[in-house]
């Protein structure tokens, strides 16, 4: 404090706001929102916007073509908002009962799956257009219970939809050209533990469930 003989005396300071600075400030605020009304694809004005079931909105035009490289998912949190169709070669999928039980699951037996893919020529859809892939037989395991035989409905919704197998480069050999898994994990061994593709794996089912739901495929459409 300021001192006049000795003693101290108050002074008080006065802020006084420039005019339209007020104002200013509120329209900063709003020009925030601004980004709000901007398609997250373009990056400019929405041209129809279309709202997902997510709530994230995008032009018509974005949407349509980020449809056509990620499928029907939303491009900000991949949650899918129709039928997904994956690349996956024609082929078969059956499955029968088998009296084993799996390491984990000791009351009940198992569900053993056999897949067969024959080899062929890619389409456009596939890496390498008008070249050969090699085919592929594999064998995968499910607990014979409840739940084991929920996961067996929705992955036959996935197969029937393309998306358990792709065309690609093989994560084991490194060969190209190979049918391979699609992030669709399976269980190709009856024991061994996670490391070696088996049981017991008491997370499996769950994780399972999450692979095919970040696919679309969930109980109800499963059904």
């Amino acid at each position: 404090l300021p001192l006049k003989d000795d003693k101290p005396v108050k002074v008080m300071y006065i802020i006084l706001t420039p005019p339209g600075l007020e104002e200013a400030s509120k329209g900063a605020t709003a020009g925030d929102t601004k980004e709000e009304e901007n398609c997250s694809i373009c990056m400019d004005t929405f041209k129809k916007k279309k709202q997902l079931k997510c709530k994230h909105e995008f032009c018509e035009g974005c949407l349509e073509q980020s449809k056509k490289s990620l499928g029907p998912c939303c491009p900000l949190c991949k949650d899918v908002f129709g039928k997904m169709e994956g690349d996956q070669p024609d082929g078969k999928m059956i499955w029968r009962s088998g009296h084993t039980s799996l390491p984990g699951y000791p009351q009940c037996g198992c569900i053993v799956i056999s897949y067969w893919i024959p080899g062929g020529i890619q389409t456009v859809n596939h890496p390498n257009p008008g070249k050969r892939y090699d085919g592929i037989s594999r064998e995968a395991y499910l607990p014979d219970n409840k739940e084991g035989n929920e996961v067996l409905r929705l992955l036959q919704k996935a197969f029937d939809q393309k998306l358990i197998f792709t065309v690609g480069m093989s994560r084991t050999t490194g060969k190209e050209n190979q049918v391979t898994w699609n992030n669709i994990h399976h269980k190709t061994s009856i024991s061994g533990g996670q490391q070696c593709f088996g049981y017991p794996d008491p997370g499996y089912l769950s994780r399972v469930r999450d692979e095919l739901k970040a696919k679309g495929i969930v109980q109800q459409t499963a059904d």
